[in-house]
């Protein structure tokens, strides 16, 4: 199926957000083209799969009692199911690196710890179908693995994300996330722990604050953790989770923080599922200090990408983005809060 617009039917329109912004986390400008969501494309559609209906599949690696290639036999899991990657992108003690024996050759170790998180025994269970009792029990999870995983020596980061959706590349369609524990900062922390280091005043708190007072792209607005589509959103429908108090890991958060977490993510993730009627593809990561003491003033969060902008219609990361580094946001954050905010929930 093609899908074609037309610029002469579809005009640009006043109140289209078309400007520059920034973002105080990276310390970089995202520019927001409204506008150009409407723009002719005649390439074939992408579209979201729905999961199959099947509760065990026999040839899925991550189901119960199967065996992964690895040759392991999964447990007749009833639960959340945790377990070290079969295809880690880094592992403890790291392999022996090649010595180029030239100055402008520069290469590191690649030392960590990746896990696999299979949230449901059920092929077809998927996170947005939770109960919050359910989702609090992951994030219970979230917190065991971090807790052990930042003690681990060398460890210097626990990233916690799922990538969702035959869109988003993933290879099995198994509900799961995963953990990478590792010996080094990836840049996207490293820049976000900088940023709040030399802030002037906490800055998520202030963030926070700004976005509650403006109220157009608030989302979920709780009484320990606030969601919103950011000022400065890179995807037209990404949402960051945020705790109102400032929190290092997502082990310090009390009992109430943690439910009002599970309450907060089933919410976005039920308004993504039920905007189109389609499983929302999605690379969801939960963003935590680093692990050494020398960051205090970091505050954990969630971050939500959403790649779709439009049904079956991906935002491709092209050539300002993957070549000049320079996000082009397809959609105005105010106009996709709202559309968020307007999707019923009364359908899972």
């Amino acid at each position: 199926m093609f899908r074609e617009t037309n610029p002469e039917k579809e005009p640009i329109k006043s109140n289209m957000v078309w400007e520059r912004r920034w973002n105080p986390l990276r310390e970089e400008w995202v520019t927001i083209t409204g506008h150009r969501n409407s723009r002719p494309w005649s390439s074939p559609e992408k579209k979201a799969l729905h999961p199959r209906v099947v509760s065990y599949d026999s040839d899925c690696g991550l189901c119960p009692g199967n065996i992964r290639i690895s040759g392991e036999r999964n447990p007749q899991y009833e639960d959340i199911f945790v377990f070290d990657n079969d295809h880690p992108a880094f592992k403890q003690p790291s392999p022996p690196r090649e010595q180029s024996g030239d100055s402008r050759f520069v290469s590191a170790s690649a030392g960590g710890v990746c896990r696999v998180l299979c949230y449901s025994p059920k092929h077809n269970r998927n996170l947005s179908e939770f109960s919050v009792d359910q989702t609090r029990k992951l994030i219970d999870v979230w917190i065991d693995q971090t807790d052990e995983l930042k003690n681990l020596p060398g460890i210097e980061q626990v990233l916690i994300f799922e990538n969702r959706g035959e869109l988003v590349g993933v290879s099995n369609s198994h509900p799961h996330g995963q953990i990478y524990a590792t010996e080094f900062l990836m840049e996207g922390i490293r820049k976000e722990s900088m940023a709040f280091e030399k802030a002037s005043e906490p800055l998520m708190q202030s963030l926070l604050s700004a976005e509650l007072r403006d109220g157009r792209r608030v989302i979920y607005d709780g009484s320990e953790i606030v969601s919103f589509v950011p000022y400065f959103a890179k995807f037209p429908y990404e949402v960051f989770i945020v705790p109102r108090s400032k929190h290092r890991f997502v082990s310090s958060l009390s009992s109430n923080e943690r439910n009002d977490l599970a309450r907060a993510l089933n919410d976005i993730l039920r308004r993504y599922d039920n905007m189109w009627g389609v499983p929302f593809p999605y690379m969801l990561l939960f963003h935590q200090s680093p692990c050494n003491g020398n960051h205090l003033s970091y505050h954990s969060h969630i971050q939500i990408h959403p790649i779709l902008r439009a049904p079956n219609l991906p935002k491709y990361l092209a050539s300002v983005e993957t070549g000049a580094g320079h996000f082009l946001n397809d959609g105005s954050p105010e106009d996709k809060a709202a559309e968020l905010r307007a999707v019923a929930l009364d359908k899972i």
